[in-house]
Order: C-alpha cells, then structure tokens, then sequence
C-alpha cells in the first residue's frame, strides 16, 4: 500500500512539474505577444506575412535587440524604438513558401538585456493552381475527329 502511494506521489510531482515547464511566459515578463500564428493553406510560391502585436506589459521601458528566424526562408522586421510601459510594436514575419509540405519555423526574440522568448509561424504550402484552367474542350474535339 505505501508503495502505492508513493508511485502515484511521484507521477503527480512529475506531471506537475511537466506542466510547469510548459508555460510560455514568466509572469513577472513585460514582454506580451502570441506564441503562435497559423497561415493554414497557403499556395507555393506566393509569400506570406503576419504581424506579430507586441505590447510592454511592464513598468519600465522594452527594448528589442535582436530577432533571430530559424532559417533563411523566414524574416523578421521590427522597430528598433524602444516600447514605452503599456506601448505597442509590431513584429512583421515574412514566409517565402517556396517548399510544398507542412512547415513550423521559429522566430527568437532577445530583449532587455539576455531575455528571450520564442514565437512560431506554421501552416501548409500546397502546390500552386495554375492561373488559367485547362481547356479539356480541345482534347475532346482531338478525340470526336479520331
């Protein structure tokens, strides 16, 4: 019975401390934004943006140092001004979408001094629709004069 007890004390400190790992933000973080922007379909070819809202959530002024994309098919734009506490900014993500299939990419941001947080970009590029459909009349003519 204790063995029990103890097995199931365990997995519930372990699954606790899991889910504490997950959290995104630090409360005390001034730095407010999603985590995550989903583009859905998109078609090869034919770049896509999304501007992330950024808002200063603290008391004293947020700056932006860096941004950082996880690979060359991605690229961040920012303001370098320093976010006044409860001012707004935009950080603009750009997606080539040059490669068919599902993608996630990663955007890290590096702010007041060796902060960071990391937001993600995904969705699915699909073959492109050519831009005029195909005239299947000509190859039932070819067929009805055979």
């Amino acid at each position: 019975m204790k063995l029990k007890r103890a097995l199931f004390l365990l997995g519930f400190c372990t699954g606790t401390f899991i889910v504490k790992a997950q959290q995104p933000a630090v409360a005390n973080d001034p730095l407010g934004i999603a985590s995550t922007h989903d583009f859905g379909r998109i078609q090869q070819g034919r770049p896509v943006t999304y501007s992330f809202p950024l808002t200063n959530n603290g008391k004293d002024t947020l700056r932006i140092e860096n941004v950082a994309a996880s690979c060359g098919c991605t690229t961040p734009q920012w303001s370098r001004d320093p976010i006044l506490p409860g001012g707004k900014s935009l950080l603009t993500v750009g997606y080539n979408a040059a490669a068919e299939g599902v993608f996630e990419k990663s955007i890290t941001l590096y702010y007041n001094g060796g902060k960071t947080r990391t937001v993600y970009i995904k969705g699915e590029v699909t073959k492109a629709t050519p831009s005029v459909p195909a005239n299947n009349s000509v190859q039932l003519l070819k067929q009805i004069n055979q």
